[in-house]
């Protein structure tokens, strides 16, 4: 049967090899990338041609529950991030075990709210490297 639930999706950083998956995730961004549409109509042609260029993945956004309890809490960690102005390793991991890892730079925002909502963030990252899938084992 194909199909599997968005339950159980996780993004974790990783420092020394080891993964830290960051809490209260809510939303993740489409992954892929579209790629530049390059134009290559020589001058005997009757139709435009084109191929493919580079990929552009543009910031990747993702939604988390705000909590800056603790120094672990995902608040702070992203901003410390954010602060260092470097590139982290990054980690999504679906519930079938795919993985797709990439390397980029963090900035942090706080999501509007009105009155009763749940605060929430936005953690933006700008790739620095291709995401490579890591496809499940059977």
């Amino acid at each position: 049967m194909a199909g599997i639930l968005s339950k159980g999706i996780t993004l974790s950083y990783k420092v020394l090899e080891l993964l830290t998956p960051l809490t209260d995730l809510l939303e993740i961004p489409e992954l892929g990338g579209k790629a530049d549409k390059v134009e290559v109509t020589g001058l005997s042609d009757a139709s435009k041609k084109y191929i493919n260029g580079l990929v552009d993945y543009g910031d990747l956004a993702f939604k988390f529950l705000y909590d800056n309890s603790t120094a672990t809490s995902n608040y702070r960690v992203l901003k410390g991030m954010q602060t260092a102005e470097t590139d982290e390793d990054f980690v999504i991991t679906f519930p079938d075990t795919t993985e797709f890892a990439f390397s980029g730079q963090v900035s942090v925002s706080i999501d509007a709210a009105k009155p009763g909502d749940a605060l929430q963030f936005t953690l933006s990252i700008s790739p620095s490297t291709d995401i490579v899938p890591t496809h499940p084992t059977a």
